[in-house]
């Protein structure tokens, strides 16, 4: 399950291996690497050893080749018992990953990802010896995260990590730092004299390595400059490796209280730091403003801050947001969508238009940018660019029944009815609970007179939403035009039943009312209106004439 979810996932395997080959069988790869070889079965799974922690196991050529020569050579096979076990629990192993690699693949597409430069502008430094030095950097960064886990942040793309083009960079010292350290650990764990440290050492090491391998950028191209998550496996590797450290400080004398100590120490900030960061994941903008101060330069926290602002009601700090996203990003189309929308809202249509052309110019295939940028050219009357726009934001993304709505309103605004009738009708098949374009349509066949259309029409949409009520007001309307009262009183109380405070339904029941005759609940229904609204000119202007036809009928 977790391949599916993550290619992380995959990784498990490699650590079981790991497991079987250094704890289970108690392979020695030092002795291998020196073309020894263990001459005596190897320990079981307890760990049995003598009293220094060192197995009595005499040491001569190669296990591997000389259990090849054997095999191929001399013509027979001397494999013991648990070699053969072995061999057979990696066979298994490597079917189960093949077969799952093969369902990932087959779950992507049979095609890689592809990711662009504002994802991982690491891999598309120019020059393999500078790509290499750029990914050694970050490899460095997530030791750092292991180490000292204060600098974190929910995004780290967008120039949050600038990369490294110069061999004069300073930063060239942490990769030298981090190579410095992990050869002494990994002769640590090949010629160490304790068997068990070896051993206990070369599986956190493993636990690390293994897991973080489909972050490294060597065996594909991934899409993010640093991700903490990949990091969660590396990490139980990591606190080995500290404890086991620990331990061997500890035995040294004098030292053993002063490691308790700062190890008790270290518990409680690191404790400390992990209610911190929960916090701040629980919180939206706490989020984002601890992503800011540690990546100023990462134009999607700035991205991030102004769009929970905008959706908060501070469009004045969302609009000084977006414009510092695109300022540390100049082809940022997603902000300069969303600030168009922000100006658009604000009637600043033109400023609005100059962003939106930017937008898709920098991504024809941005489809919410097109429909934007059709709303925008509407506004300003600009038909033929605001057709054009809708249409090539339908061609971008054919599921978008929002699309097919506004462009017929724009219809609407050309008075070509059936055109919007028509882009109407697609956005309900595309998504039939798109009330607005039932709606519209309804009142636009009632305009034209088209009554049994709008009844049938609205009948039709009141099956799919039977409890919207403007629909029902809609269908009211129609039965009210039509002169069956009733009928039309009937949804009119219905659509005040579950819109009580909208002004429009009592106006519109109080007109109904009039018309039938019925003064006195005409009278008591522009009231309720005029309370709502107090200065709807219409129902005053209703009020005033009833009251006349009331004084002049008496």
């Amino acid at each position: 399950m977790a391949t599916f979810s993550k290619e992380q996932g995959i990784t498990v395997i490699g650590i079981c291996s790991a497991f079987d080959i250094i704890i289970v069988c108690g392979i020695d790869m030092g002795c291998y690497l020196s073309l020894g070889k263990l001459e005596s079965t190897p320990a079981p799974s307890n760990g049995t050893s003598t009293t220094n922690g060192t197995r009595s196991n005499k040491v001569s050529q190669s296990w591997l080749w000389k259990t090849i020569s054997n095999k191929f050579l001399q013509g027979k096979s001397r494999y013991s018992q648990w070699q053969i076990s072995l061999i057979k629990r990696h066979l298994l192993l490597v079917v189960a990953a093949t077969f799952l690699l093969a369902v990932r693949w087959r779950v992507m597409g049979s095609a890689p990802p592809t990711f662009q430069v504002h994802d991982n502008p690491h891999s598309f430094v120019e020059g393999g010896f500078f790509r290499a030095l750029n990914y050694n950097y970050l490899y460095a960064i997530n030791a750092w995260i292991l180490v000292c886990p204060q600098w974190l942040c929910f995004d780290w793309s967008m120039g949050c990590v600038p990369t490294i083009e110069s061999l004069t960079d300073v930063r060239l010292v942490c990769l030298a730092a981090l190579w410095t350290v992990l050869s002494l650990l990994a002769w640590t764990c090949l010629y160490a004299e304790n068997t068990r440290l070896k051993r206990s050492l070369s599986l956190a090491m493993a636990l690390i390595i293994i897991p973080f391998l489909p972050a490294t950028n060597i065996l594909f191209r991934v899409g993010f400059v640093v991700a903490e998550r990949v990091l969660y496996l590396p990490s139980a590797g990591f606190c080995l490796v500290v404890v086991l450290g620990v331990q061997q400080l500890s035995l040294k004398k004098g030292f053993s209280k002063v490691i308790g100590f700062g190890f008790l120490l270290l518990l409680l900030v690191f404790s400390s730091r992990s209610v911190q960061r929960s916090n701040e994941w629980r919180r939206g903008m706490w989020l984002f403003k601890s992503g800011e101060n540690v990546c100023p330069l990462n134009a999607k926290v700035h991205y991030n801050i102004a769009k929970l602002s905008s959706d908060s009601g501070n469009t004045t700090f969302a609009i000084e947001q977006y414009e510092l996203a695109i300022k540390l990003n100049p082809v940022y189309d997603q902000a300069m969508n969303n600030l168009a929308n922000i100006y658009k809202d604000q009637n600043k249509v033109e400023e609005a238009e100059i962003l939106l052309d930017k937008a898709v110019q920098i991504s024809p295939d941005f489809a919410a940018a097109w429909m934007n940028r059709g709303i925008v050219k509407g506004a300003l009357k600009k038909y033929s660019e605001a057709e054009h726009s809708y249409k090539q934001g339908i061609r971008c993304r054919r599921n978008y029944p929002d699309c097919y709505y506004n462009l017929g309103n724009l219809y609407l605004d050309m008075n070509r009815s059936q055109d919007a009738l028509d882009a109407w009708r697609n956005a309900t098949v595309l998504k039939p609970t798109h009330w607005n374009s039932w709606n519209n349509a309804i009142i636009l066949m009632d305009n034209l007179k088209m009554y049994d259309q709008a009844e049938n029409l609205a009948l039709t949409a009141l099956k799919i939403m039977p409890d919207n009520p403007s629909l029902i007001f809609s269908l009211a309307n129609v039965y009210g035009k039509q002169e069956k009262y009733a009928e039309s009183e009937k949804m009119f109380l219905a659509a005040i039943k579950r819109d009580p405070s909208n002004p429009n339904i009592h106006l519109n029941l109080g007109v109904l009312y009039h018309r039938w005759g019925k003064y006195n609940q005409a009278e008591a229904s522009y009231q309720r209106s005029l309370l709502i609204s107090p200065n709807n000119a219409i129902a005053l202007e209703n009020m005033n004439l009833l009251k006349a036809k009331m004084k002049s009928s008496s």
